[in-house]
């Protein structure tokens, strides 16, 4: 309203001002004839309303703003006067009149201006538009025009003070909440560059992210969002998400509404890397997907976040890999059969052998079926299908077996092989893939001592888990390659270094063994002070370590 009343030109801003009392005073003219008819021939009451009007049509006639700003207030002051005129031409028949003096009093106080002149005519207009009556009645004065003379004024001053103060605390306040206006709209345009700024992070980026309400209705999407649902839009251009084309692994089952990505997230799921396909011929895309919940300060659900990679050509190149690993396995296992066969055959008639051949046959017997099982393990590792039959296991044998395989090895190495294992050791084992295991960490044991030393074999248990210590006195590595020791693939840069050959992978199924039996494996190595080892396994069945 302040701002409205601001908005007008100062002319109609006087006029308004004037108005109320310039209404009251009309009113009394037009009631004159009627209801006092003495006082139309009472020129002093008849001046008082014509100064009235004219002040009136002085609001609108005067050029306010062409004059200092305070120029205004010479209409309540003259008020006053005005008042002070009708008053004593309408007395004693209308001596009540002088209230009319609270508008002018309001009009000076509110106004702001001339502060300690406003106040003192507040007291004084009023005293002065008393003592022309009082004075006729001099010296016959009874105590209640002594009393009305000094509390009406003491009363309009009272009034003056009141709306001054009224006014200063609305102009303190008018002043707050510009000053909080002012920072509202620095907040609001913060908030829109952020946006701005999270709408161009959010188009940059190659995953499209989407916001949605607690009734899967979208908030936010970016621009690789849109591409995607553009994609799985179906042919009849149906907006609905649960017509949407998403399917299974399989890429031909439509997924049910409440396995699709947008309905699980706005049941309050939160999950990770949940792939879907999207679209259809040769747009189909493969995609995973990852949600997380919206909150509010109660912890009642809001929305969700959820967020679609494009997968399609990792998707693509794992299932080239699978398939080329499946295709060189087989290459590779159909010789190794015939290497078994041939082996077998000349075990089953050893008479003419000596007892050294006969070993030498077994040992590449046995390696030739670690090979095959190693062949089959690669596989399994790329279709994460290994599978273990453990077993109660003596796991002082399998250390033995082991030892004897890398016999050979170790010799052509300048390497000792020593074993401080208890006997029997049980654990609940798979004994082939444990063995496998152990052939591959007593053989990078020996490889990665290239200038010969000492491979230790040690074991021990408590009623829970057993531990097996595999420990060399070679290179070793440095801490921060120890850590990477058990990713596929991934290989030492002092053993890339020193130009040893090896494809990184047998560490990386040996960590799948003892993950698929409960245990664990950890690494400890020092860039030439050599590694240790060390498998975990349970005792009995169903125990984890």
């Amino acid at each position: 309203m302040a701002l409205k009343f601001k908005n007008l030109g100062p002319r109609t801003q006087v006029a308004l001002c004037q108005l109320p009392l310039a209404l009251i005073v009309i009113v009394i003219a037009v009631m004159t004839p009627f209801a006092w008819p003495s006082l139309v021939g009472s020129p002093l009451y008849l001046a008082g309303i014509a100064i009235h009007v004219i002040l009136f049509l002085a609001c609108f006639l005067t050029p306010w703003e062409r004059l200092r700003r305070s120029a205004y207030l010479v209409i309540p002051i003259l008020d006053l006067l005005a008042i002070g005129i009708l008053r004593n031409g309408a007395a004693p028949l209308l001596s009540g009149l002088a209230i009319l003096v609270i508008f002018p009093v309001i009009w000076l106080a509110a106004s702001g201006m001339l502060i300690r002149t406003s106040l003192v005519l507040s007291a004084l207009g009023p005293l002065l538009i008393m003592l022309p009556s009082l004075a006729g009645r001099f010296p016959n004065l009874t105590a209640a025009d002594i009393t009305s003379l000094i509390l009406f004024p003491l009363m309009m001053l009272a009034v003056a003070f009141a709306i001054r103060f009224a006014s200063v605390n609305m102009r303190v306040q008018q002043r707050q909440l510009q000053a909080m206006g002012e920072e509202l709209r620095e907040l609001l345009a913060a908030s829109r560059e952020r946006e701005r700024l999270l709408t161009t992070i959010l188009d940059a980026t190659d995953v499209g992210i989407v916001a949605v309400d607690s009734n899967g209705d979208q908030l936010l999407a970016n621009n690789m969002m849109r591409r995607l649902q553009q994609i799985a839009t179906p042919a009849d251009g149906a907006a609905n998400e649960d017509q949407h084309l998403v399917f299974a692994h399989d890429k031909v089952t439509p997924l049910p509404p409440d396995k699709r990505p947008i309905r699980r997230a706005i049941e309050g799921e939160s999950f990770a890397d949940y792939l879907v396909w999207i679209g259809e011929g040769p747009q189909q895309r493969a995609v995973s997907t990852a949600a997380r919940p919206l909150m509010d300060d109660g912890g009642r659900l809001t929305g969700a976040v959820v967020v679609f990679s494009d997968v399609t050509g990792l998707v693509e190149a794992i299932a080239a890999n699978e398939e080329l690993v499946s295709n060189v396995s087989h290459e590779f296992r159909s010789p190794l059969n015939s290497i078994l066969g041939n082996i077998d055959l000349v075990l089953e008639d050893s008479e003419g052998l000596s007892d050294l051949a006969v070993q030498r046959l077994e040992v590449v017997q046995r390696n030739s079926e670690r090979l095959l099982a190693l062949v089959a393990d690669l596989t399994l590792e790329a279709s994460s299908a290994l599978k273990v039959h453990p077993k109660r296991t003596d796991i002082s044998g399998l250390v033995e077996t082991s030892i004897g395989s890398a016999q050979a090895q170790a010799e052509r190495s300048a390497v000792a092989l020593v074993a401080h294992v208890p006997s029997p050791l049980w654990a609940y084992a798979d004994p082939l893939r444990i063995g496998q295991a152990l052939d591959n960490l007593v053989s990078n044991a020996i490889k990665y001592s290239p200038d010969g030393g000492t491979v230790t074999i040690s074991a021990a248990g408590t009623e829970t888990w057993v531990k097996l210590v595999v420990q060399d006195t070679g290179m070793g590595m440095a801490p921060e390659d120890a850590a990477k020791v058990f990713r596929r693939f991934f290989r030492a840069e002092s053993a890339r270094n020193a130009a040893i050959p090896g494809a990184g992978l047998g560490l990386s199924i040996t960590k799948t063994i003892l993950e698929r039996h409960g245990g664990a494996i950890a690494c400890a190595s020092d860039l030439g002070g050599g590694s240790t080892f060390t498998m975990t396994l349970p005792v009995e069945s169903g125990g984890r370590v």
